[in-house]
């Protein structure tokens, strides 16, 4: 694979890749995605994506797997300087994919998934992200407010589980009224104890705004309502971590031989 070697730090390619990198929804403008080393390429990979381009520092060029070099449509090679004024990471990584923005898909009704209400912490959103595909909830659904699904910081802290995900984004309330599965909120003050629920699933779990919570029209369509009990005396946990538990605890429910309740609709 021949590859474009590129010097100018003025070069018009490279200024399109910065905003990529370092603008949250720069993705949904241009309809290219960055990804930034080499775990989130390889997961790209594995899921037969093709990048549009592939990026390599001067240094990590020579070096480079055959199966990254020829992974893309175009292969550039830029100085390291240059890669760390496009990288947006403290430490920028060698190596980077930009992959055509995938189309928004349809809701599925009948699917296991993870509903997003208004959860702005890219953080916070990623690692939901990771625990959806762990535990075998392949739909994401993201209501409006939500932070930017495909953006840099929610893809590294997703750490590849964007391409086992079914990614719904922009999505607004009543287009939950098509879910044929139950949906389940979390919330710190209402509800029963998680652990004395039998959990529905496929279900819906919808998880809410960090200082919010759910909001009322996704509490208004709520089949069941659980709280996760916290002995250390805590007012809440961070939602991320709630989503893990809770998911957790369908996965083990489906599994286990555990009755599951038909929650009414």
């Amino acid at each position: 694979m021949n590859a474009t070697h590129i010097t100018s730090r003025d070069n018009a390619l490279l200024k399109e890749l910065r905003r990529l990198s370092q603008d949250s929804t720069a993705y949904r403008k241009r309809g290219q995605v960055w990804l930034e080393g080499d775990h989130l390429c390889r997961a790209a990979l594995a899921r037969g994506v093709r990048p549009a381009i592939a990026v390599f520092s001067e240094s990590f060029w020579p070096l480079a797997p055959v199966q990254w070099t020829q992974a893309a449509i175009k292969t550039i090679v830029i100085a390291d300087a240059l890669l760390s004024g496009i990288s947006a990471l403290e430490s920028p990584a060698r190596m980077a994919f930009v992959i055509d923005l995938p189309a928004i898909p349809a809701l599925v009704p009948g699917t296991a998934s993870v509903i997003l209400d208004r959860v702005q912490d890219a953080g916070n959103v990623g690692s939901i992200l990771r625990s959806a595909a762990a535990f075998g909830f392949g739909q994401i659904i993201a209501l409006k407010g939500t932070a930017a699904l495909w953006s840099p910081k929610v893809l590294r802290a997703g750490m590849g589980a964007h391409f086992a995900l079914r990614l719904v984004e922009g999505v607004e309330p009543d287009a939950l009224d098509a879910l044929t599965v139950p949906v389940v909120v979390t919330s710190s003050h209402t509800g029963s104890a998680l652990q004395e629920q039998k959990l529905p699933m496929p279900c819906a779990w919808a998880l809410g705004h960090e200082g919010q919570g759910v909001g009322a029209a996704l509490m208004a369509r709520a089949s069941l309502s659980v709280r996760i009990e916290q002995p250390g005396g805590e007012e809440s946990l961070n939602v991320a971590a709630a989503a893990a538990i809770c998911l957790h605890a369908s996965a083990v429910a489906a599994t286990s031989g555990q009755p599951q309740a038909a929650a009414p609709l």
